[in-house]
Formats: structure tokens, C-alpha cells, sequence
């Protein structure tokens, strides 16, 4: 990630920006290629295992569900888009990252798990056809919310450091300002 400033990241132009460049680079391949990792050696054992059990009684479970459509298991039938999708959306981070990278560690560690989350299920739709979810939230029989991994987590919170990222780095200052002036 060359050591160029966004228009909307504020970043110190010291003599250290090479070395903030790589440590922030680093940060990120580690981060995604960890949790990459860790979402397809999770899934494999689910796979081999295919467990139906409690973890938390009454609130979080440990399942097996074989998921072929995308969030919350949506257009189940379409995963020729879902595989295009991701490999668009990978590809266009990789690109936005190489024009702006990231000024502070913590940009590059929400874009390595936006990245990694992508990732993960593009992987499972590729190598099986249908993403593995096995964590199950749910409140007693009330109210249960669909089975993910930790590909989805990845992305959830990614997306999540993402906005505060942005939010600390006033860009949404700056565009209410932009949008102010006469």
C-alpha cells in the first residue's frame, strides 16, 4: 500500500511513512489471511462433524447448515451470481485499497475483515456450491436469528470498524461541510 493520502483520511506526512505503509500492510495480510484460516478450518470440522449442540442453552447453538443463498439465505437459487459477486467485490477492494489505502491501522484491519469475509464464503460457494453457517442465536423458541460463520462475522464487523474508521477520519464532516457551502 504506497504511502498516498486520501482526500478524506488525514494522515502525518512524516519521514515513518514507508514504515507505517508496510506495518499497516502486514497488519492486513495477517489479519485476512488469519481469519480466511480460521473460517475454512472452522467449517471443515462442522462439515466433518455436524453438530447439533447447545453451547448456551436457550440462546446459542451449535449447528449445521448448508446455506445457498445469501444473507439470511436470500435468492437460494441464484449462486452463479453470488460467486460473480464476490469476486467483484474482491476485486474492487483490492483496487480501492492499491488507490487509498488505509492511513491508521484500524482502516486496514476493517477493509483485511471485510476482505477475509468475502472471501471465506466465495470460497465455500465455489469448492461446494452453498456457504456452511453452524452459530445459531436464538431467545428460547421466541426469536431466532439465521446460522453464520465466521466468514459473516468477518464482514459484519468490518463493515462496523469500516463506518467508525470513516467517522474518526472525518470524512462525513467534511461531506457535510461539501454539502453546506453555497
Amino acid at each position: 500500500m504506497p504511502c498516498k493520502t486520501p482526500d478524506f483520511v488525514r494522515e502525518d506526512q512524516s519521514k515513518g511513512c514507508a514504515a507505517k505503509d508496510r506495518g499497516r500492510l502486514a497488519l492486513f495480510l495477517i489479519v485476512a489471511l488469519l481469519v480466511v484460516l480460521l473460517d475454512q478450518l472452522s467449517k471443515l470440522w462442522i462439515d466433518a462433524n455436524r453438530p447439533h449442540t447447545e453451547l448456551l442453552p436457550g440462546f446459542l447453538d451449535l449447528v449445521y447448515v448448508e446455506n445457498t443463498g445469501a444473507i439470511f439465505g436470500l435468492l437460494h437459487t441464484h449462486i452463479q451470481v453470488f460467486i460473480a459477486l464476490g469476486i467483484a467485490a474482491s476485486i474492487a477492494i483490492l483496487v480501492f485499497l492499491y488507490y487509498f489505502p488505509p492511513a491508521t491501522r484500524l482502516g486496514a484491519a476493517s477493509f483485511a475483515l471485510i476482505l477475509s469475509g468475502a472471501v471465506g464464503n466465495l470460497i465455500d460457494r465455489i469448492r461446494l456450491g452453498y456457504v456452511i453457517d453452524f452459530v445459531r442465536l436464538h431467545l428460547r423458541e421466541l426469536f431466532s436469528w439465521p446460522a453464520f460463520n465466521v466468514a459473516d462475522t468477518a464482514l459484519t464487523v468490518g463493515l462496523i470498524l469500516l463506518i467508525y474508521y470513516l467517522y474518526q477520519s472525518g470524512v462525513f464532516r467534511k461531506e457535510n461541510e461539501r454539502r453546506l457551502k453555497p
